[in-house]
């Protein structure tokens, strides 16, 4: 599925599954702004972050509103939508499945009730214990009922939802405060009651979530980007293991659990915007330090150094600052590639990586060039590109990777592939580069990685890279041999079978808001 706003286009060939974050979540407390509006100005800045579906929940204080459809927020939205959800509290979600199915009845915010109103939750992350989730909400409403609320709905979401609002003896704050501690793996919540908004962040922090300030009110957000385009001052980071409360008695915070940050190092990598900030680093200055020492790990005698746009474009900057070697643009990408629910013929699936690149023969005819990316997953993107340039009249093609050779998968929020689908988990760096016919291929070492985010390594999840899981595993999951940092029992050995994604086309669906 590639990104709407074209980022990491690239890594997608026909047919084939980029790596995507779970969704993007915005809330805003305003009263006297239009809150759906700010919301779906943040949703924009998110759209990164999950294009499968979007929605906006909205309150008057007398009743929650919610429109959500499948499709980019653009696609969803329109003024009159915006103009029917009117309120002093809103929250908003750009979803990317990770745990369910790609469908409407899986697109967020998600509802409930409650004794004393209505909950609307949305969710970024991937919670690891689901298992006994659906234990515990069978237990709450008895077996027909939890079948009853999860029916139709697959998500994780969903289960944090029936909890929340399955206590009639507390309020919405007290009882969240006794299921937050319940979940594990990573989240990052925002939701809201008839006059309340709520952001919740998992003890590891898996996820980012930031709190902004407006003249008005208050918002939160997955990144500072989208502080910025509503209009808001960054205040700080939720932080793990943190519940913040906003309603007309001002801003409170409670602590459910203590924290012990491990934040995804592949939000500086590839996941979030350039021109956001996480833990006080711009992730662009951050992207460019990891190509200059991505440069000096890895040189090579070359003419010129091109990035895979856009994900490569900072990296590529730095090593072509670091090494010397003249910087340039070799490859054109088709801005205007998105979703697309047609199908490539044979014949365009076979041109592959044209459909979003297109090499700049005059550039790089004759010359030995450096082609920076951000990562290689299956590695078929690359080999294509590889022979793209080749054929293009590249003399020699050296590729540089600016992150570590992604081995495990990830259970917190991106989807990666098996490990019997990630190139680098059975095979050396050298048999990669020969697969993709490259004449070299380096990686950023995981320290190189770390240094550029500016973060200690303690405080970084390297899941992806190392195999140690700092939020645990779920409890269903098998890996192929031992990851480091596991807990002794929780692996079994097993191999999955490998397998190739299919484009899903979601049904046609013709939303209205709903009210409970």
């Amino acid at each position: 599925m590639a990104r709407a706003d074209g980022r990491l286009s690239h890594d997608l060939m026909p047919g084939e599954k980029a790596p995507q974050d779970a969704c993007g979540v915005f809330g805003v407390w305003a009263p006297g702004e239009e809150v759906a509006r700010l919301a779906y100005f943040g949703l924009y800045a998110l759209q990164h972050r999950g294009q499968e579906s979007a929605g906006i929940a909205a309150s008057t204080g007398e009743q929650i509103l919610v429109y959500k459809d499948m499709g980019l927020v653009s696609q969803v939205f329109d003024e009159a939508s915006l103009q029917g959800l009117r309120g002093h509290v809103a929250i908003g979600h750009t979803r990317y499945s990770t745990t369910g199915a790609s469908q409407w009845e899986n697109a967020q915010p998600t509802l409930g009730a409650t004794a004393a109103g209505t909950v609307a939750l949305a969710h970024n992350g991937n919670l690891t214990n689901t298992a006994h989730l659906r234990r515990l909400v069978a237990e709450r409403y008895g077996a027909a009922a939890g079948a009853e609320i999860a029916r139709g709905n697959t998500t994780d979401t969903a289960l944090v939802t029936a909890l929340l609002t399955g206590d009639l003896d507390h309020t919405l704050e007290a009882t969240a405060m006794e299921v937050l501690p319940l979940l594990c793996g990573a989240f990052s919540l925002v939701f809201m009651d008839e006059s309340t908004l709520y952001a919740a962040r998992d003890p590891h922090g898996v996820r980012p979530l930031v709190l902004g300030r407006l003249e008005r009110g208050w918002v939160v957000a997955s990144e500072t980007t989208a502080l910025d385009i509503v209009g808001a001052s960054s205040v700080r980071e939720v932080e793990p293991g943190e519940l913040v409360a906003i309603d007309a008695d001002g801003l409170r915070v409670s602590r459910f659990a203590p924290a012990t940050p491990t934040g995804c190092v592949f939000e500086y990598v590839y996941l979030a915007r350039p021109d956001t900030t996480i833990a006080g680093r711009p992730v662009h200055e951050a992207r460019v330090e990891m190509g200059r020492r991505l440069a000096r790990e890895h040189p090579v005698e070359a003419d010129l150094v091109i990035p895979v746009p856009e994900s490569g474009t900072p990296a590529a900057i730095g090593y072509a600052d670091a090494s010397g070697i003249p910087y340039g643009q070799g490859l054109v990408k088709n801005s205007y590639v998105g979703r697309t629910f047609i199908q490539p013929s044979q014949t365009i699936r076979q041109l592959g990586i044209r459909l979003k690149l297109n090499p700049l023969r005059s550039v790089i005819a004759g010359k030995r060039l450096v082609v920076v990316d951000d990562s290689i997953v299956r590695g078929n993107t690359q080999r294509a590109l590889v022979r793209m340039l080749r054929e293009a009249g590249a003399a020699e093609v050296h590729v540089r990777i600016s992150s570590p050779p992604v081995k495990w998968p990830c259970f917190y929020g991106i989807d990666f592939a098996s490990r019997a689908e990630l190139v680098a988990s059975g095979l050396a760096v050298r048999e990669v580069c020969a697969s993709i016919g490259a004449d070299s291929l380096g990686h950023i070492s995981l320290d190189g990685m770390v240094e550029a985010a500016a973060q200690p390594r303690e405080r970084l999840c390297t899941a992806c890279f190392t195999g140690s899981y700092p939020a645990g595993l779920p409890d269903d999951v098998r890996l192929t041999g031992q990851a480091a940092g596991a807990q002794q029992g929780q692996l079994e050995l097993d191999v999955p079978a490998p397998s190739v994604p299919a484009p899903s086309v979601p049904a046609p669906s013709v939303p209205a808001p709903s009210a409970l």
